[in-house]
Order: C-alpha cells, then sequence, then structure tokens
C-alpha cells in the first residue's frame, strides 16, 4: 500500500494520467492481445475487435495504476521511478487507487458483457496475478520475475478466447503463444533488473540481479529462457500450425536473439551487453510475432 504522505497533491494533467497508465507496458499488453486475436484467425468483427481492444486497454491501464499505488513508497527511493506521478506528489494515493479499480472494472465489463466470459476470464486472472501474487512477490520472493511473467503472458489468451466466439476452448498455439510470452519476458526484464541492480539493492527486492553480484547466473538464466522462447516460436511450423518460410524466419530472428543472450555471458561487457539484449529483446518479439500472424493469416488455409 501506499505510505506517501498525505498532503494536497496538486490537480493532475491528462500527462500524469496517462503516465499512471504506464502506457508502453499497456500497449505491449493490448498488442499481444490481438496477436492471440489474429492468430486465431477468427475473420473480422468489427464491434467485438473494438470492444476487445478497450476492454484489454482499461485492464491494463488499471492495473498499472493500482500497481504504482501499491509501490509509491518503493517507487519513492529508486531513481528510475522516483518522478512517476505518485512519488512525485503529482497524483494523490486516493485518486490513483479509484482511477486504477474504475479502469479495471470497466475493462472487465467490456470484455465479460461485450466479447466473452472467457476473455474477461483471462483478463481476470492477469489482474490477480500480477497484483495478488507478483507485486507483492517483488519485496519477499527471488521467483518474482518469473511469477510476473505468468501474469504477463495472459494477454494472448484474452484475444484466443475472444476469438473463439464465446466457447470454453484454447488450441494449441494459443498456449505457444503464452509459453512464448512467458519466456521472452525472462531475458528482457533480466536485462532490465540487471541494468537497474543497485535501484533494486536500494530497496532490498530479493531478485536474482541483486543476489548475483557477478552476474553468471543472470546471464545463464537469460540465455536458458532465450533458446526455450526460440524452440516455443519454431513449434507451430512442426505442428503444421505455420509454413516453413516463418521458420526460416523464426531462425533468423532466432540467431539474432541468442546472439545477444551468448554476448550478455561476458563479464567484461555485460553493463553494455544487458542494454543490447534489451534493446534487441523488444525490437525481436513485434518482428517474431508480426511474423507469425502474417503467415497464419496469408498462408495457412
Amino acid at each position: 500500500m501506499s505510505t506517501i504522505p498525505a498532503t494536497p497533491a496538486p490537480a493532475a494533467t491528462f500527462r500524469d494520467l496517462l503516465e499512471l497508465t504506464k502506457p508502453r507496458l499497456s500497449f505491449l499488453s493490448v498488442l499481444t492481445t490481438l496477436v492471440g486475436y489474429a492468430a486465431a484467425k477468427p475473420g473480422w468483427h468489427g464491434r467485438e475487435f473494438a470492444f476487445l481492444c478497450v476492454g484489454t486497454c482499461a485492464c491494463a491501464g488499471g492495473v498499472a495504476a493500482i500497481n504504482q499505488w501499491m509501490e509509491a513508497d518503493t517507487d519513492a527511493r529508486m531513481a528510475r521511478t522516483a518522478d512517476r506521478p505518485l512519488p512525485a506528489g503529482r497524483i494523490a494515493p486516493g485518486n490513483a487507487f479509484v482511477v486504477g479499480w474504475g479502469l479495471c472494472a470497466f475493462g472487465l465489463g467490456c470484455l465479460f458483457g461485450q466479447v466473452n466470459g472467457l476473455a474477461a476470464g483471462f483478463a481476470l486472472a492477469t489482474i490477480v496475478s500480477y497484483l495478488a501474487l507478483y507485486t507483492p512477490a517483488k519485496r519477499g520472493s527471488h521467483w518474482a520475475t518469473e511469477i510476473g511473467a505468468v501474469a504477463g503472458a495472459f494477454p494472448p489468451l484474452i484475444g484466443w478466447a475472444a476469438a473463439e466466439g464465446g466457447r470454453v476452448h484454447v488450441g494449441v498455439l494459443g498456449w505457444i503463444l503464452f509459453g512464448i510470452l512467458l519466456t521472452w519476458q525472462i531475458p528482457h526484464f533480466m536485462a532490465v533488473a540487471w541494468t537497474y541492480r543497485h535501484d533494486y539493492a536500494r530497496v532490498n527486492f530479493p531478485m536474482l540481479t541483486t543476489r548475483d553480484p557477478d552476474g553468471g547466473r543472470v546471464a545463464r538464466w537469460s540465455l536458458i529462457n532465450t533458446v526455450v522462447v526460440v524452440a516455443l516460436c519454431l513449434l507451430p511450423s512442426f505442428l503444421g500450425l505455420a509454413t516453413w518460410g516463418y521458420a526460416a524466419v523464426t531462425a533468423l530472428l532466432g540467431a539474432w536473439f541468442l546472439t545477444r543472450a551468448v554476448a550478455f555471458l561476458r563479464p567484461v561487457t555485460r553493463d553494455a551487453m544487458a542494454r543490447k539484449l534489451f534493446l534487441c529483446s523488444i525490437a525481436w518479439l513485434p518482428l517474431q510475432l508480426g511474423a507469425l500472424v502474417i503467415d497464419r493469416i496469408y498462408f495457412i488455409s
């Protein structure tokens, strides 16, 4: 819970409210939701698609706001987060709480009322796992990153469930997408956590990067998950769910990602390689998922 002093906050600007929703992270949730929807090949249903976008966006923004409300005390003590709206005093904690839960309720209402119950259920699972499991785990568990990765892997299932039209069913490819998002997050966030390890140590977060002074275990765990995510990306071709042309593109993108993960193993250049691995992971994900969606839409009957 927030421990920011109860002093009057100035009127929040639109920019402050937008920052409260972590728009870049929320956009990733919406993007991967739409990947799940498109990969399931549902055809075009404009109303359903619109409410899927709005509902997912609202849920993602609401979760981000409540997460910042819960972590305002630690955010205030870390250089990378001290200027966020809550620790900087630009938004009152109570306002953030209301905005966050209001967005979550609105988003779930959109999904349940205008899409289907299964999509809303996966959105609710995202909210619960992120706020009730991941956020508290950051203060007490060295598995927090992995717990957070589970929460971050649900959005493709929201999209897939929307495409299924209400059937209580998620296809094999939907679960492969879940696995891709789950394992991709490990090298991505290990690179971030290594770069900001001193910040995390300052607030006593017991993550791997604060317990591994030379970063060897961090780099090896990143590489293991990079290998797994590339293998998962190749799996659709072996199962007949994507073409071998897609597999060729995946192999090229995977080689790039693996090269960055291997470079992260070198102790002398680890700090610089963490940044490069992070940037690679950011670029790799939309390229990889885009290749799958294009292949599914245009080359799989």
